[in-house]
């Protein structure tokens, strides 16, 4: 018996299969997900289980949703091609070839019941406020293009994530968009020429050190060729290697 609850101890699971309260080991292991074409399933058609698809949906999922009924805010979700309704109750056969399963509905032995048969079939799951019931949970996201932000209180106050979120909303602007995007055209370039990794690391470091998201910041075109151009060489411009963030930029400056 004390090798059975050692073992429960540090896989974090009680013998009903649910997540454990534990202080040996962070709750959750933080990670970004590609969900890029998988099949993934919500259950719940509720404006929970809509918001939820609806961000699977903006990774690039297909996404099934099982619900007897569904809320208004079906007819917003975006790309309809990748989105399948199902206006059903729940059935066990609908786990089957999903990545992943989402469930959001009122129905507290439902959701149990969704997380147990995901857990036998070890798969991602995620029940809506019942952390205890999850292997993985979601956390409140700051986001501007390929910067996300990610607030997780693991599960101890989603009220407190939120207001975080909406603090944190504030400090990270547009620029980090374009910063990212800039850096992701520069990688790109350079790895298409004949430079060393470490090289790339250097040079980014660099960049970076010399103010980049600053000169960003202030929309400042010049500064920005400048530091392109003092690391990398004369060809590099802000117009040429990203012509998104050199529009941003320029059509900030006309608004000064």
């Amino acid at each position: 018996m004390k090798k059975i609850a050692k073992q429960l101890i540090v896989t974090g699971l009680n013998p009903d299969g649910f997540q454990k309260e534990t202080c040996l080991f962070m709750k959750y292991y933080p990670i970004n997900l590609n969900i890029l074409n998988k099949e993934v399933l919500v259950v719940g058609g509720g404006p929970v289980g809509l918001r939820k698809a609806q961000a699977l949906l903006d990774c690039g999922a297909y996404v099934t949703i099982v619900s007897p009924s569904f809320s208004e805010e079906t007819d917003r979700l975006q790309p309809r091609e990748r989105v399948q309704f199902k206006i059903r109750p729940f059935e066990e056969a609908d786990l089957e070839g999903k990545f992943l399963v989402l469930s959001a509905t009122d129905d507290v032995s439902l959701n149990q019941h969704i997380s147990k048969l995901a857990h036998n079939r070890n798969m991602l799951c995620n029940i809506a406020d019942f952390p205890e019931a999850c292997n993985f949970i979601l956390p409140s996201i700051v986001r501007q293009g390929d910067f996300v932000l990610a607030i997780s209180t693991s599960g101890q106050s989603p009220a407190f994530a939120k207001a975080m979120r909406k603090k944190l909303s504030d400090q990270f602007g547009l620029e980090y968009k374009y910063f990212l995007d800039i850096m992701g055209a520069l990688r790109k370039k350079l790895l298409a020429e004949k430079h060393a990794p470490e090289e790339h690391k250097l040079l980014f470091e660099k960049v970076i050190q010399e103010g980049l998201l600053e000169k960003v910041a202030l929309r400042n075109v010049s500064e920005i060729d400048t530091i392109l151009q003092c690391i990398l060489g004369k060809e590099f411009s802000l117009s040429d290697i990203c012509p998104e963030a050199y529009v941003f930029c320029c059509e900030s400056e006309e608004k000064k």
